[in-house]
């Protein structure tokens, strides 16, 4: 029997997909799990009970295909987000990175490119290649960071259709400055260049860190997009979304697929929305966990990068993956993102940042 590396080459591939590998991060049975920024707080037990019943309603028209337009899950976005936004800004999918798929659909495509800023988000390059979308790459700054007039050199210089800027960035967790969306968005003027800002860490934010949100009046070429997965805690629900202005979300209805959000997701992501204030108040729980980590980082003589996300990324490690591997044998799963030096950890519950901190100190 060939091997399954063999089979796939035994068939008739796309050129550009031959050689690659799947997104994927370890998914192990492990006690304390803190390697892919998932909210470890779950859902509070009267979210739950919402979700429930309005998924229990839901069942009763399973015979029947969804409302297509999702007409009252971008209503309950629009209100969320505030910032003035319309229902008709709002656009919604399974998980972020099928919105982002879609944009890459509507807006990519062979003949064009796409720019990223690595370190960043390993599923860029990855949505690029599945649209036949050229994807290029610019190198941030001293500490990972991005200025604005880099920025823009690197948009004028590549001529790229499509930008993506990653803020809070993964795997840093660091937050852009709302300058250098701006510089980005003016220097891809001559290639009416798609600005793409992922929040999908928006909520967890620092105190004073602005969200592009505020930016989009007066740039229809600028996305914001975001996530229920993490604030939300619903990874398992996949419900991404984006705001933009309305032609945008015209365009993305050329390249989804029918009836792409079922009822029971649309029933789901609605009840949750209800029931914000609960969920965001596990979020500052979260927040507390985050900076504690930066705290203890800092006094086992590590570097921990400022975060404004829900996961802390540190260096100062001689051997990751030996580290890495410790905690794995000590029941704490985190995440080696392969940046020499260096390691990601999520923000668990009080009890499971203690073990992880106390069992990183045994190891250090």
């Amino acid at each position: 029997m060939p091997s399954s590396v063999e089979a796939l080459a035994n068939l008739p591939l796309r050129d550009d997909l031959v050689g690659l590998h799947p997104y994927g991060a370890p998914q192990l049975d492990v006690p304390i799990l803190l390697n892919v920024n998932e909210n470890t707080y779950g859902v509070p037990a009267d979210v739950h009970a919402a979700i429930v019943e309005a998924v229990a309603e839901a069942t009763q028209g399973l015979n029947r295909y969804p409302d297509r337009e999702f007409t009252e899950l971008r209503k309950n976005l629009a209100a969320y987000l505030g910032h003035g936004l319309t229902p008709d800004q709002l656009w919604a999918a399974n998980g972020s990175n099928e919105v982002l798929q879609q944009v890459l659909q509507a807006f990519g495509g062979p003949g064009r490119t796409a720019i990223g800023f690595p370190p960043t988000y390993s599923m860029y390059p990855l949505l690029a290649s599945g649209t036949g979308t050229r994807y290029v790459t610019a190198a941030r700054g001293a500490a990972y960071t991005m200025t604005p007039e880099g920025t823009a050199r690197a948009v004028r210089d590549s001529g790229a259709n499509i930008v993506f800027l990653c803020s809070p960035n993964n795997p840093t967790g660091t937050a852009l400055g709302l300058d250098v969306v701006e510089a980005a968005y003016e220097a891809g003027e001559d290639a009416r260049a798609i600005i793409i800002v992922d929040e999908a860490y928006g909520e967890f934010a620092q105190e004073g860190t602005a969200s592009a949100l505020t930016l989009l009046p007066g740039r229809p070429r600028l996305l914001v997009s975001r996530t229920m997965s993490k604030a939300f805690a619903l990874a398992g629900a996949r419900i991404g979304y984006l705001a933009a202005a309305p032609e945008i979300t015209d365009a993305l209805r050329l390249v989804r697929l029918p009836y792409h959000l079922s009822a029971i997701t649309q029933a789901a992501a609605n009840a949750a929305l209800t029931h914000a204030d609960t969920l965001l108040a596990n979020v500052e729980a979260i927040k507390v966990q985050r900076d504690r980590i930066v705290r203890e980082l800092e006094a086992l003589g590590l570097s921990p990068a400022p975060s404004d996300s829900n996961f802390v990324f540190f260096t100062g490690l001689d051997d990751p993956h030996r580290v890495w591997q410790g905690l794995l044998d000590a029941g704490v799963l985190i995440r080696d993102v392969g940046i020499p030096g260096s390691l990601r950890v999520t923000a668990g519950t009080e009890a499971e940042t203690t073990a992880f901190l106390k069992a990183l100190a045994t190891l250090l």
